[in-house]
């Protein structure tokens, strides 16, 4: 089997940048085989491929829609979370081979932007066929909703049934959609997973519906014809009031976290039987929904891991994760950019579990090779 050796500009290892020079050695599948000194590779040599830019292992997108990929440019910008909400129950159920072109197209486009797995939320079986051919790897999170506690166990049973659809992956799971939408009794047949995920806290209506029982939470609910009159606001933000019922889980990746507190992290760690947090930015959609942006500062200095992820179509103009690091630099300058790409690389695979093979250029994994140029990325092996 061949070898080759790749001198970037620069090369980040998933960690940070090496030293100025180093060349970067794999088979011709990918593999990592050294990372050696300029003159230890014999800088000169013609098997030595310069590459012009910055090359880092493949990009993790822990957070994703694929099955929304047809309502691309169809859910207007800026309306707030509500309507935003409406407008994707609406549109989403178009015909079915709409929906299929459209995640393929997606899907392809991730590949060749240089993502190498996604965690991905899961209403329905629809993306299956396009994941089975795809190049990349997906964690496959089965969303569940349903607030009315009636409900409960037909709304596990109707998730329990997607979960089938998926039995051909890696690891499958049931997780809850967000704290508005999931009753007591409902999170309680949760069972527990290695990686588990929930949108958290993505509007100030999220919390207000959670601290005074008032706002447009109320107005979806009408909307859709649910009556919560069963509803007693517990009076705390909506993260802290569902902290109790957390599914068990080995890594738990709250995504968006644009109106998360300190108290909120400090509540998060006074329960230590909790799983353990990763917060995924998804700048891009926040701006796009709610023109919002999340605190940064505090969640990188909460101790707990960040990670990044495009969320869907309908709330996002591509799924480049590229694009939402460059997002973040440009709405926080004072990032260092080996911050970033380590939450869109290493990080991201240690929260879907996925860093024994994918994440950095460490002897023996396969992680990918992505080269970054100004701020387009693309995958080169």
């Amino acid at each position: 089997m061949g070898i080759r050796k790749f001198r970037p500009d620069r090369l980040f290892d998933g960690k940070q940048f090496t030293p100025p020079g180093a060349v970067l050695v794999c088979d011709e599948t990918g593999r990592v085989l050294d990372i050696l000194t300029e003159e230890a590779a014999g800088a000169g040599a013609a098997d030595v491929e310069v590459l012009p830019g910055i090359l880092l292992p493949g990009l993790i997108n822990c957070h994703c829609h694929l099955e929304l990929s047809h309502l691309k440019g169809r859910v207007p910008e800026n309306t707030g979370m509500v309507p935003f909400l409406l407008a994707v129950m609406q549109r989403r159920f178009d015909g079915p081979d709409l929906i299929f072109e459209a995640m393929q197209a997606a899907d392809q486009a991730m590949y060749e932007s240089g993502i190498v797995a996604v965690g991905d939320i899961c209403n329905t079986s629809n993306s299956v066929a396009v994941k089975k051919q795809s190049r990349m790897n997906y964690v496959n999170f089965i969303e569940v909703s349903g607030f009315v506690p009636s409900g409960a166990h037909n709304r596990y049973e109707q998730a329990q049934s997607v979960l089938k659809a998926f039995e051909s992956f890696t690891n499958p799971s049931i997780v809850p959609h967000a704290p508005y939408s999931v009753s007591r009794e409902l999170f309680s047949l949760l069972p527990a997973a290695a990686v588990s995920t929930m949108h958290n806290q993505e509007s100030p209506e999220e919390n207000e519906f959670f601290l005074a029982g008032s706002g447009p939470f109320n107005d979806l609910y009408k909307a859709i014809g649910v009556d919560i009159g069963f509803f007693s606001p517990p009076h705390t933000t909506s993260l802290q009031a569902v902290l109790p019922y957390l599914p068990k889980a080995g890594n738990m990746i709250l995504v968006h976290n644009t109106e998360t507190s300190t108290n909120d992290i400090f509540a998060w760690q006074q329960l230590s039987a909790l799983p353990r947090p990763w917060f995924c930015l998804c700048v891009r959609a926040n701006q796009y929904i709610n023109s919002s942006l999340p605190p940064v500062d505090l969640l990188q200095n909460s101790g707990h891991g960040l990670v990044l992820g495009t969320d869907s179509l309908a709330s996002n103009h591509s799924l480049d994760l590229m694009a939402e690091v460059f997002t973040l630099l440009n709405h926080f300058p004072e990032l260092p950019l080996e911050r970033v790409l380590h939450w869109a690389t290493l990080a991201g695979a240690e929260a879907l579990g996925l860093d024994q093979y994918l994440g950095s250029f460490v002897k023996g994994k396969k992680p990918g090779l992505v080269l970054l140029q100004g701020q387009r990325s693309k995958r080169i092996l």
